[in-house]
């Protein structure tokens, strides 16, 4: 198990960019449930956000790239609007163990 954060740290409607190994990632928790994707646009294979931890939309409902405004469902990582319609962000399989966000 490789732990990358303790999950207390990503509170609810936030979001929150992850390194481990040379992997880029997202932590989103909405509605008290987290999610965990590859931090990469489907479009275009680049970094979603232009500012640190901002992957969230104003109303914080979606997940949104920065750089195309294409906007994500935060449950599924399905791209609703923008240049990769019906695409997915990669979901990253996890665990909470001991309070730890950990990669299975």
């Amino acid at each position: 198990m490789t732990a990358l954060c303790a999950a207390e740290s990503i509170e609810d409607n936030s979001s929150k960019g992850l390194q481990i190994d040379g992997r880029n990632l997202i932590a989103v928790r909405k509605r008290g449930q987290l999610y965990l994707y590859e931090n990469s646009c489907p479009h275009r294979s680049i970094p979603l956000e232009w500012v640190p931890d901002q992957f969230l939309d104003t109303d914080k409902h979606y997940i949104q790239c920065a750089t195309h405004g294409a906007l994500f469902r935060i449950e599924d990582g399905l791209c609703i609007t923008g240049p990769c319609v019906d695409d997915h962000l990669t979901a990253v399989a996890f665990e909470v163990r001991d309070g730890m966000i950990c990669l299975s």
